[in-house]
């Protein structure tokens, strides 16, 4: 941000602006005024915000009841091979910071994390919780790992916690119960609030950008949109005035679970409060009863979302409320989300032109160049394999394919 603001082109801002066939200055302009940020790791850099493609982050990490580490390295590999733009590592069980360097070293795409999730689990491994400075020790050492971006729930403060009260399901976040019982046992104001100039010292110094977490995001739909939710996205918008002044560049995450009709609402008023800062979102979830399904239910909120102005889609596995997800369920998370931000950029005229690539390849009956546009190529292969056809089409028409029909009596 420092030197977009002075006018300089980075390397990494001319390599997005290429990828996305967008203007290098223009670009930079956006990230000079916090409407865009720049993730790079290595060779790989991913831009987020304003007049760029909707991205999507997938979610690995190990839990107190799964600790296999293997099992998540090939989550992070599987993800990226399915089309993720970052990756964030969740994990909660085992060697938190070893885990996180092998992931690290594994993906090819940015990486971001909760540094509050191994301040947190180490103490708790010790019946207790951690002190202010163990939080904040978390957070450096996350940044000086390396990471491109973290997650700091640094918005939800004690006002906002006594708001929940009147929930039917009070903080669904673990990073915001977390902070919720330190603050509730100490009697004190949220240490990433109170330290967050600390915190804006530290990304400045490496360059890290900052997504600010929705702790208080809605759990179900009978929660989206309460006061509990509005004060700490009102927070948001001061802590990103706050970062622009130190030039940091930073995220906001948002809700949660919205219903269908108030999903639009949602972007348009939290791009507001917050001043056009890229918007991160999980899903939303427009059903609380899709379990099992919830990829599609975040699928659908998240279409709508990215088509209002978000700018980044966590994903939602089929497992999620239920269960640690496979390599399997990341998968289709993933693909169930870059389809949501592909249907939406088509909207907004970023993304079309494969689309097209794909009706001439289906009007040819030409299935390598099917599959070469595909979403998720393999997979189509997979059904194509598993229910060849004797004839040039798809076996659910066989030799009453609509396209051969025509070709045949076109050609008379």
């Amino acid at each position: 941000m420092k030197l977009a603001r002075r006018g300089v082109i980075t390397s990494a801002v001319k390599r997005i602006a290429k990828q996305e066939g967008v203007d290098a200055e223009r670009l930079r302009n956006a990230v000079a005024k916090g409407r865009a940020v720049v993730l790079e790791k290595g060779e790989r850099v991913c831009g987020i915000g304003a007049g760029l493609r909707t991205k999507v982050n997938a979610n690995v990490g190990t839990s107190t009841d799964f600790v296999r580490v293997e099992e998540e390295l090939r989550k992070v590999k599987a993800a990226v091979e399915a089309g993720a733009d970052t990756v964030m590592d969740l994990s909660t069980g085992g060697d938190l910071e070893e885990i996180l360097k092998r992931i690290m070293r594994v993906s090819r795409v940015p990486v971001g994390t909760v540094p509050v999730y191994s301040a947190f689990v180490n103490s708790f491994r010790r019946k207790e919780l951690p002190t202010e400075e163990e939080i904040l020790k978390a957070v450096e050492k996350h940044i000086k790992l390396g990471v491109n971006f973290i997650t700091v729930h640094a918005a939800m403060k004690r006002k906002g916690v006594e708001l929940t009260k009147s929930r039917v399901m009070r903080i669904v976040s673990r990073g915001g119960c977390m902070l919720a019982a330190w603050m509730i046992k100490n009697q004190a104001e949220n240490p990433l609030y109170t330290n967050f100039d600390y915190l804006l010292e530290l990304a400045e110094e490496r360059d890290v950008v900052l997504s600010l977490g929705d702790a208080l995001r809605p759990g179900c739909l009978a929660d989206a949109g309460d006061k509990a939710q509005m004060h700490e996205l009102v927070t948001q918008g001061e802590l990103v005035k706050r970062a622009w002044a130190r030039n940091v560049s930073v995220i906001c995450e948002g809700p949660g679970h919205v219903p269908l009709d108030k999903v639009e609402v949602n972007i348009q008023l939290q791009k507001k409060i917050c001043s056009g800062a890229p918007f991160y979102v999980l899903g939303p979830l427009v059903t609380d009863i899709a379990v099992g399904y919830d990829h599609v239910s975040s699928a659908i909120g998240g279409a709508i979302a990215a088509r209002a102005g978000a700018d980044f889609l966590c994903v939602v596995t089929p497992s999620e409320h239920a269960a640690l997800p496979t390599v399997e369920d990341v998968v289709e998370g993933v693909i169930a989300m870059k389809i949501a931000a592909h249907a939406a950029d088509i909207t907004k005229g970023l993304d079309d032109k494969v689309d097209l690539e794909m009706s001439k390849a289906r009007e040819e009956l030409d299935w390598r160049k099917q599959f070469q546009h595909a979403i998720y190529g393999k997979k189509a292969r997979e059904y194509r394999k598993r229910r060849g056809s004797r004839s040039s089409g798809c076996s659910m028409c066989g030799e009453y394919c609509a396209i051969k029909i025509m070709k045949q009596f076109s050609e008379q």
